[in-house]
């Protein structure tokens, strides 16, 4: 067996992604911060400090720049932004930038996401997506942050996993405390078409500020993969999880690629994973491969001409060696796609640093331990492994 190299391409995006509720800490005006205090959510534990890292930022930086990275995908919280309907805090507009203009001076090409998962107290008590005129308070939210964003960031994501979204919508209307054993819960059509209708409006706002901006979302990508005969199936459960998304993108600068594991699908819909596979910390399967299928999937649907970027893919697990293990045959599947001349742009695993993981801290995706009490930062060798591929600008493949 001989290993060779695939180069990255021209200005490939080689970093890590984190986000501002997972990282940051104390995060009180958030929905999700009511979420963590509230006994009848059932949350596992809160965020409380999470990692520190809304005053420990400049560390974070420090330890992927040195590591190799050339690019982190970070995301400013609008409930710190617009903690009242109305009122924007300058002070909290200055504290992003910061982060910016640190990102640069480091060399770290910085991705800023606009929203990832949690929204301001008072946009849940207006009624979420769904409300009237929800989506013209998103687009001007997206308009405020235009001295984080007009100079400096090439790349912005809108939204997170919309689909996700839509998902837990629909979750919550059903009355379901928990997700079934494999697969998804029916996404909400009405907040579907909302957080589409969201999208679109940021897009434009985006290019607003600055027309020269990469402006894209990411999409959770499930890897469906149908068994024989339950090929129609696969379809009709995928399109309003996935590819309806998906298809909202085209016109877009970018999509992003997202993805962990697969979920197969037979005549009847979703089977678990079989009792004997290796799962993660997350109960994952353990299935490396799975941002390939990721990848061909979204660029057939998308159609040609949208550029791809892996924007999350990493593993929960407390093992190193596995972490380098998946990492190993993911970049495989990247190479591989590179080989066929799918149009990627940039890979970003999640997570750089063991963070809040909605609801818990025991499922460590992190390349960067932190001690929960002191806060210390501690690169872990998966860290190095990976960081130094940013150097050698080139994928392993075998």
């Amino acid at each position: 067996m001989t290993t060779r190299t695939t180069p990255f391409p021209e200005g490939f995006l080689w970093g890590a992604s984190t986000a501002a509720h997972q990282i940051e800490g104390n995060n009180t005006n958030s929905d999700w911060w009511r979420k963590e205090h509230d006994p009848a959510a059932g949350i596992q534990e809160p965020s409380l400090d999470a990692c520190d890292s809304y005053h420990r930022w400049e560390q974070d930086m420090d330890l992927l720049a040195s590591l190799g990275f050339t690019d982190y995908r970070f995301s400013v919280e609008w409930a710190r932004i617009e903690p009242a309907r109305g009122h924007f805090s300058q002070a909290e507009i200055a504290h992003y930038r910061r982060m910016v203009e640190g990102a640069l001076a480091r060399g770290l090409r910085p991705m800023v996401t606009l929203h990832h998962f949690t929204v301001p107290r008072w946009f849940e008590d207006f009624g979420g997506w769904t409300a009237e005129g929800a989506v013209e308070l998103f687009a001007r939210y997206v308009e405020e942050c235009a001295p984080i964003i007009a100079e400096g960031v090439r790349h912005v994501c809108t939204i997170n996993e919309p689909n996700m979204i839509a998902v837990m919508a629909g979750l919550a209307k059903s009355g379901d405390r928990g997700f079934p054993p494999a697969g998804l819960p029916t996404p909400d059509e009405e907040t579907t078409h909302a957080v589409i209708a969201a999208h679109h409006a940021a897009v434009k706002a985006v290019r607003g500020i600055n027309a020269d901006i990469r402006v894209g979302w990411t999409i959770a990508n499930q890897v469906y993969q149908s068994l024989p005969g339950a090929e129609d199936v696969t379809a009709a459960y995928r399109h309003p999880r996935e590819d309806v998304f998906i298809e909202a993108a085209r016109g877009d600068d970018w999509i992003g690629v997202q993805s962990y594991t697969r979920t197969k699908i037979g005549p009847e819909g979703p089977i678990p994973a079989p009792a004997d596979a290796e799962r993660t910390l997350t109960q994952w399967e353990y299935y490396p491969t799975a941002v390939g299928d990721a990848l061909r999937h979204t660029a057939e649907v998308a159609g040609p001409g949208l550029p791809l970027i892996v924007t999350e893919n990493g593993i929960a697990t407390a093992d190193d060696t596995r972490r380098v293990d998946y990492y190993t045959g993911a970049l495989d599947a990247v190479a591989a796609c590179l080989d066929d001349s799918l149009d990627i742009q940039g890979y970003l695993a999640w997570s750089a640093l063991d963070n809040y993981e909605w609801g818990t801290f025991k499922a460590t995706f992190g390349l960067i331990s932190v001690d929960p009490v002191t806060f210390e930062r501690t690169a872990k060798p998966s860290a190095a492994w990976l960081g130094a591929m940013g150097r050698s600008r080139a994928l392993p493949r075998v």
